[in-house]
């Protein structure tokens, strides 16, 4: 009986010192910085935030509209600078390098991401009346409570999930996810006090976001706020090769049955 007790002892304390070291590591598990490859130094300009300064590719223009493109976790978003400006011609584009992306100082935290993509979204929508906002991966949940703070005028959520809290409880299920985590982005929650038009991308094969996810999110939106967009034979990181990508980011009507919240 001892030896029983001391297995099950020591296998809890191997337990606990495994908690622990996910907490303490989780970060480094959902952020993964990227330096800016791309562009001109007259291509970035420098946001002063709250503890950091931070750096925002654009492209400049003087009309009434503008796009703000929130990327991934592990995307330097200099590269999507061509494609986007090519995709929204005439618009003004500016692209949100994180914490510690990029030349941006500081570290990045849910929190900080939050409020660095509000500063942004007020000194944009300053210049130009008219915002829609791009969000990837992980930037759909910061795109998700910006439309839910501000008067966006359309959202565009790729490769969305509803929670990163679902999606490590299956990534990690023999750990109290939801205790440990600290940077949660329930989309789902912010969803439901969005009034832009809302347009969800998704991945058909995607290997990283659950499509259930995705679709659990399309739930979350007021009736007719949002549709979805399935773009067949892609993956998370291949959605954007496709011919049906572009068209569904500048809202163009995509040949495919498109769900409707309800």
């Amino acid at each position: 009986m001892r030896i029983v007790i001391g297995v099950m002892l020591a296998a809890l304390a191997l337990y606990v010192v495994a908690c622990v070291g996910l907490f303490l590591a989780q970060r480094s598990l959902i952020y993964f910085p990227q330096p800016r490859r791309f562009g001109t130094p007259d291509s970035v300009i420098k946001l002063p935030v709250d503890g950091a300064v931070l750096d925002v590719s654009v492209r400049l223009e003087s009309g009434p509209r503008a796009l703000i493109y929130l990327g991934g976790n592990a995307e330097d978003v200099s590269a999507s600078l061509p494609f986007l400006g090519e995709t929204f011609p005439g618009q003004a584009v500016y692209l949100l390098h994180y914490r510690g992306y990029g030349g941006s100082t500081g570290k990045p935290t849910e929190a900080a991401l939050f409020a660095d993509a509000l500063a942004l979204f007020d000194m944009v929508r300053a210049r130009h009346p008219q915002v829609t906002v791009i969000g990837r991966s992980l930037g759909s949940g910061v795109a998700v409570h910006l439309a839910s703070m501000r008067p966006v005028d359309r959202l565009v959520l790729v490769t969305p999930y509803d929670s990163i809290v679902g999606i490590a409880e299956l990534q990690f299920p023999w750990f109290p996810v939801t205790l440990l985590l600290r940077d949660k982005f329930e989309s789902g929650v912010y969803a439901a006090r969005v009034n832009a038009p809302t347009t969800l991308i998704v991945a058909g094969n995607d290997e990283m976001i659950p499509r259930a996810s995705s679709e659990l999110l399309m739930t979350r939106f007021k009736p007719g706020v949002a549709r979805y967009i399935n773009v067949p034979e892609t993956g998370h990181n291949s959605i954007s090769d496709s011919p049906l990508y572009g068209p569904g980011l500048a809202g163009e009507t995509v040949r495919q049955p498109a769900l409707t919240a309800n």
